[in-house]
């Protein structure tokens, strides 16, 4: 999966080179994105050539990168997979794959969610209605919490929270966290469960939920 900002410079990229045969500067990146820096442009670009959707040449930003992205919509989260329903009465012990998305970061914030890896098979009476994915935890950001470097975290997808809720928050549409969630006035706080971290303090424009944690799963 992509991130929403990795997916917006990967059209604008691909549409550019439709129409002229050249990619686009740094520049013209940053302006399209509505980025503050060319630093955050530089960061989508490693992601995206990482994951094999552009390759980079001296002086350019990508070649080939029509033939590459020909068809290609993703989103940050898509597809049915984990996805929850009111069971028949012969569906209910029925288990339900739900996909492992990539990983999370319990500490400083690292590159969004990544490309599906595999999925883990989920009762049904586990979880709530709705749709579901999991993610690797990083870091120890959240350990007295209970939440511990190596875990699988259980998340049910959703754009709001309630303060106290443990989330998975999306910032500046680059950089992906998992943190309990506060509102503090008119702004947002993103809150470790480690003092050995400060609390992110952010504008709510600048954040989004992408989930919520409904299940945290740990292998010995």
């Amino acid at each position: 999966m992509l991130t929403r900002k990795q997916l917006e410079l990967l059209r604008f990229i691909h549409e550019r080179l439709k129409e002229t045969g050249v990619p686009p500067s740094f520049d013209e990146m940053k302006d399209a994105l509505d980025l503050r820096s060319k630093s955050g442009i530089h960061r989508l670009i490693t992601a995206l050539e990482e994951r094999g959707f552009i390759r980079r040449l001296p002086d350019s930003v990508a070649h080939g990168i029509a033939s590459r992205t020909r068809g290609f919509t993703p989103a940050v989260i898509e597809g049915n997979l984990g996805r929850v329903r009111a069971p028949s009465e012969d569906e209910s012990g029925r288990p339900i794959a739900v996909p492992v998305m990539g990983r999370i970061a319990a500490g400083t914030p690292i590159e969004a969610i990544q490309n599906r890896s595999h999925t883990i098979n989920m009762p049904a009476d586990l979880m709530a209605t709705g749709d579901h994915f999991a993610l690797e935890v990083r870091g120890d950001s959240m350990i007295d919490a209970g939440i511990l470097d190596g875990d699988i975290v259980l998340i049910r997808r959703t754009e709001t929270a309630d303060t106290g809720d443990i989330v998975v928050a999306l910032i500046d549409g680059e950089e992906a966290t998992l943190k309990r969630f506060r509102r503090r006035g008119a702004s947002l706080a993103l809150e470790p469960a480690n003092s050995a971290y400060e609390v992110q303090i952010l504008p709510p424009n600048r954040v989004r939920i992408q989930g919520k944690l409904v299940g945290l799963f740990r292998r010995y």
